[in-house]
């Protein structure tokens, strides 16, 4: 498996592993920084500006809908060859890392609009709010991996305009989500835009992409049965 995969089940297994790794991890920057940071200062980040963003209950459908959206582009991007599909999920990992750091030493917090509105969104909304309190901000986790999922498919011959576009129009629908449910602020939307891009950019170099290579070749060949690992 060191190079490409051989049949399609070996991607499949590929997949559903980088897949639950990056849910795994998506847990340790929010509730792992939130025990530590537990009774400590939080600052905002806010600006005059994000004022200017009109408040659209309705944008949490885009902000919780992308889920779906990034489920299929991790599969796509898990079929693409094995050096692009690494650079991805190693990316996607080294983000994280470093937002972790971010939420402990530099935790932050926002002030949201009371939500007096009675429609169907504005449920939703008031749901959101109940479950996820109002920190670790910056920079944001979202916005982080909406921009990654646009990049693994930037100027890729691999995969179709289509979906390479879908993926800016995702990108780009999530960021402003964010901001328009009241949930980041414009800093925080630059800075997961800004770190992703960094962390895209590094993870060029094999060296770094290769820790990602070697963590999924030990598991695959835990997780897949030996005949079908060395099929093909």
């Amino acid at each position: 498996m060191k190079n490409e995969l051989k049949t399609k089940n070996e991607t499949e297994y590929y997949f559903w592993l980088s897949f639950f790794t990056t849910l795994l991890t998506n847990q340790i920057p929010f509730q792992g920084a939130r025990l530590l940071v537990k009774g400590r200062v939080h600052y905002s980040m806010a600006l005059p500006i994000d004022s200017l963003v009109p408040f659209l209950p309705w944008m949490i459908s885009v902000y919780l809908g992308c889920f779906i959206f990034w489920f299929l582009l991790y599969r796509l991007v898990a079929y693409l060859p094995r050096e692009k599909a690494d650079r991805f999920f190693c990316a996607n990992l080294l983000a994280k890392a470093v937002i972790f750091l971010f939420y402990i030493f530099l935790p932050t917090k926002m002030t949201r609009p009371e939500l007096t509105g009675t429609g169907f969104w504005d449920d939703c909304l008031r749901f959101m709010y109940w479950i996820d309190d109002a920190d670790n901000l910056f920079p944001s986790l979202h916005c982080m991996i909406a921009w990654l999922c646009w990049l693994g498919v930037r100027g890729n011959r691999d995969v179709s305009l289509p979906w390479r576009i879908s993926a800016l129009v995702m990108a780009a629908a999530v960021c402003f989500s964010t901001l328009a449910i009241r949930q980041h602020v414009l800093l925080d939307v630059f800075g997961g835009i800004l770190l992703s891009e960094l962390c895209y950019a590094l993870t060029a170099l094999p060296a770094l992409r290769g820790l990602y290579t070697a963590y999924a070749d030990r598991w695959f060949r835990r997780l897949v049965p030996p005949r079908q690992a060395d099929a093909g």
